[in-house]
């Protein structure tokens, strides 16, 4: 018995997309423009973020490869038959092919299917792997494979009115999600219940805000004491003691773009070292919001806040740089890498970017003071400065929070 490599599951019907047919169009059309810059005849998409900017669809791989197949006319998705009608229910574009398990490799079968001739493919240097761009070269032996990773990269910097409306939205959800940690805040409770309670929160608000959204993905870290020294480090059974460091860290998930709510708490009080940290970090964290603005590079703001924990003697417990790019971004997919605060990038600021300011210092365990503090906010570049779309307040006048009863 023969069976297919490739199949077309048209279940159900096409769902609401998270933006406008001509916000899908003005990507396209962007997109198009760079190929035809480099002559390429079609992109070859394997990465969640491109995938999801240019077709509505997120993928979720589970070890199987994902693309999208963009030539001058035309989108189409390529999925696993293990997704069902999905990826077509989401994909914005004009076809949808899916590969069987039934033959190795039948997801390059489907993709010549998509693309049945090349001569200049564009692809991910930065995401395919070794083992897939060898298959994909096979595929095509006559043609050229050519990297339009950052090329893509600094077309996603700046930010559509539709991406900027959606991120303001996040960033509210991100407000509901501290508020519910903080209600949950109480001595002895584990790191995981306040983070639960936060998270809950914000897929409530994402679907009560996006009916026709996909829920995932969202989620938040609570850590305490030690914990608090990585800025992702997982949430575990580790119970909230007072006068301790606590960092709280939301984080929705809206059809694939994240935003981000991060502050330095302590429950009832704030020993006198900490507070000192804290209060120094803080003012780095206004100043960057500060300093955002259009002309400026990413790297000059870097070093001007290196100053003020110089003049702290705290630079040496830096631990990252000041912030980054938003968009389609996950604690596991996308990076917008061009637009850092951090001393090697030099991106220079437009309107339209969205970025954030977040410092964080790290004092080991053993010196006083001693754990993560960080502060987070949203800033979206506007023609003559930045506006802060957070709202949460932050700093010990906010959220040193007292014990109840």
């Amino acid at each position: 018995m023969q069976l297919p490599s490739t199949l077309r599951i048209r279940n159900g019907s096409k769902t609401e997309p998270t933006f406008s047919a001509q916000e899908y169009a003005r990507r396209h059309a962007s997109l198009r423009a760079l190929m035809a810059a480099q002559h390429i005849d079609a992109a070859v998409f394997t990465s969640y973020h491109n995938v999801n900017y240019y077709s509505d669809f997120l993928y979720c791989s589970f070890g199987r490869p994902y693309a999208l197949v963009v030539t001058h006319d035309q989108v189409i998705s390529i999925s696993a038959n293990i997704d069902g009608g999905q990826p077509w229910r989401r994909t914005v574009g004009t076809d949808n092919i899916v590969y069987t398990d039934w033959q190795r490799d039948n997801f390059f079968v489907a993709v010549r299917q998509a693309l049945p001739r090349a001569s200049r493919i564009g692809v991910e240097d930065d995401h395919l792997n070794r083992v897939n761009h060898a298959k994909l070269a096979a595929c095509y032996p006559d043609a050229e494979l050519l990297d339009i990773s950052a090329g893509c990269m600094r077309l996603r910097l700046v930010k559509s009115a539709e991406e900027q409306a959606l991120i303001r939205q996040g960033a509210q959800v991100a407000n509901v999600g501290a508020a519910a940690a903080l209600e949950a805040l109480a001595e002895q409770v584990p790191e995981y219940g306040v983070a639960q309670h936060a998270t809950q929160a914000m897929v409530r608000e994402i679907a009560r805000r996006f009916p026709h959204a996909e829920l995932m993905d969202t989620w938040t870290l609570f850590q305490s004491g030690p914990n608090t020294d990585g800025a992702h480090n997982p949430v575990t059974s580790r119970r909230v003691g007072k006068g301790e460091i606590l960092s709280l860290n939301c984080f929705p998930m809206i059809s694939g773009y994240y935003t981000a709510l991060e502050r330095t708490v302590f429950l009832d009080h704030c020993p006198d070292e900490y507070l000192r940290l804290w209060q120094a970090n803080v003012e780095v964290h206004e100043a960057g919001q500060r300093l955002v603005r259009p002309g400026v590079r990413c790297c000059d703001i870097a070093h001007e806040l290196n100053e003020i924990f110089l003049r702290h003697g705290l630079l040496q417990y830096r631990t990252f740089g000041y912030g980054h790019s938003f968009g389609v971004l996950c604690h596991y997919y996308g990076r917008e890498a061009g637009l850092e605060f951090r001393e090697d990038i030099e991106t220079v600021l437009e309107p339209g970017m969205v970025v954030s300011i977040e410092p964080m210092i790290m004092l080991p365990q053993g010196q006083p003071g001693a754990g993560g503090y960080r502060e987070h906010d949203i800033l979206i570049v506007t023609e003559d400065g930045a506006q802060n779309i957070t709202g949460f307040p932050y700093g010990p006048e906010h959220n040193i929070i007292r014990t109840r009863g």
